[in-house]
């Protein structure tokens, strides 16, 4: 497995460097900021729906899951929530990660933030009332649901470091685990991935990015 530093990004909180792959896991320009940003404002608060599910392609440091579930206490939806990661972090480099610090949040928050990455994998879990998390150690490729979601996150590597993933037969798997009208929000704005979305069938836009990025995608299942 590729040797992981911890860096601190530029809104204060932590990312993983992977130094033989000259790539984070975030945006040096603010992991938590990118986060909410592409995941939580253009992705989570843009579906209506009371109950809803989704699913994140790439699971790493588990902020993304855990700005979910902390939006789901606040707007008292219900949601369930599939993850799939094909190299799971160690817990000893998960708990010295500071999004609860930088959240300002208490310990309770903190005990659940480390509960997303102990429990096992493999099944659905209530992390609360309203909120319950499946992991799934395996790569997209190899992922056959037995349901169909509202909304994705696509949060692999860039294509730069992880191109098998930003492919069409990857993007026609994605549209497939779609319920109709659903959405798949992206960092990534690469001309070449907007086409590729666009000729699987998807309605594509370019948003705002997160500060250091001109742009992100979004895409939905029509």
């Amino acid at each position: 497995m590729d040797k992981k530093e911890l860096k601190i990004t530029a809104d204060g909180s932590h990312t993983l460097f992977i130094p033989e792959l000259d790539e984070t896991y975030h945006s040096t320009h603010g992991a938590i900021q990118e986060a909410k940003h592409v995941f939580i404002n253009a992705g989570l608060k843009c579906c209506n729906l009371e109950t809803l599910s989704v699913l994140e392609i790439g699971f790493g440091t588990g902020l993304n899951a855990f700005l979910t579930f902390l939006e789901s206490q606040k707007d008292r939806r219900k949601l369930s929530y599939t993850s799939l990661e094909a190299f799971p972090l160690e817990l000893d480099l998960i708990k010295e990660l500071n999004y609860t610090k930088q959240l300002s949040l208490d310990a309770q928050d903190e005990q659940l933030f480390n509960k997303i990455h102990e429990i096992e994998w493999g099944n659905y879990h209530e992390i609360s009332s309203r909120f319950k998390l499946k992991k799934l150690s395996e790569k997209l490729e190899n992922f056959n649901p037995i349901e169909k979601y509202d909304l994705i996150y696509f949060d692999a590597f860039g294509p730069r470091v992880q191109p098998e993933m930003w492919t069409i037969p990857i993007f026609e798997k994605m549209y497939n685990c779609l319920n109709t009208n659903g959405v798949l929000v992206t960092y990534c704005a690469k001309g070449t991935v907007k086409r590729g979305l666009k000729e699987v069938g998807f309605n594509v836009e370019s948003l705002p990015g997160p500060p250091g990025k001109r742009e992100m995608t979004r895409a939905q299942k029509l």
